[in-house]
């Protein structure tokens, strides 16, 4: 059975943890991974790019020159798309890009970015230090007794918790969301996850079903 290193609030090893077979031994699938991941990023994009056509550009009501004797080419409008400051021939205009990804789909590629971190052991199960107010210097003393400071690390609570969340926003690398929203992107995207023992159990609970 897979196992995570367990990690106390100060830093110091505190045994090892037991990772559910089905969420974290799961034979990667790379073509689901790769499918998800390009599902994913299409549907961040907001699609809100948008050029104007010469029937959108101010301008154009008068003919420029009269159309013969001038020994200039023909024009009947200053807003065509082959002048300056005309409008876009078929530029882009509003497009909603975002497509449904199948449920199963999503757990495969989440089963197999689970797996390929507990495979590389880059998976730690920490105890969450306890913080009265946002410190990050706290954090940053803490990942770095990890020797993780500099590393792109993904942190996963069960509940939001404001002060350590505010105390990551500030450090490079380093992301922290709830367990339940997590997705292969974000897995795949940091090197290192840390999650308490709340999240694990909650990642167990929701995915393993």
């Amino acid at each position: 059975m897979a196992k995570a290193k367990k990690i106390s609030s100060t830093g110091g090893s505190a045994g090892e943890v037991e990772l559910n077979s089905k969420v974290f031994e799961f034979e990667p699938k790379n073509y689901q991974v790769h499918q998800f991941i390009k599902s994913f990023l299409r549907n961040q994009r907001q699609g809100t790019h948008s050029t104007k056509t010469r029937m959108e550009v101010r301008g154009g009501g008068a003919k420029p020159w009269r159309q013969k004797g001038t020994g200039r080419a023909r024009a009947g409008s200053n807003n065509s798309p082959i002048w300056v400051g005309g409008g876009r021939a078929f530029g882009p205009k509003p497009k909603n890009y975002n497509k449904p990804i199948p449920r199963r789909l999503k757990r495969q590629a989440l089963y197999s970015a689970f797996s390929s971190k507990a495979a590389d052991e880059r998976i730690m199960v920490i105890e969450q230090p306890e913080l009265e107010k946002p410190k990050t210097r706290t954090v940053v003393e803490f990942l770095a007794g990890l020797d993780l400071y500099g590393s792109k690390v993904l942190i996963l609570n069960e509940e939001q918790n404001r002060n350590f969340e505010l105390s990551c926003r500030n450090i490079p690398g380093v992301s922290y969301m709830r367990a339940k929203l997590i997705n292969a992107y974000h897995l795949l995207n940091a090197d290192y996850l840390l999650m308490t023992e709340s999240a694990l159990k909650e990642i167990e609970e929701v995915f393993a079903k």
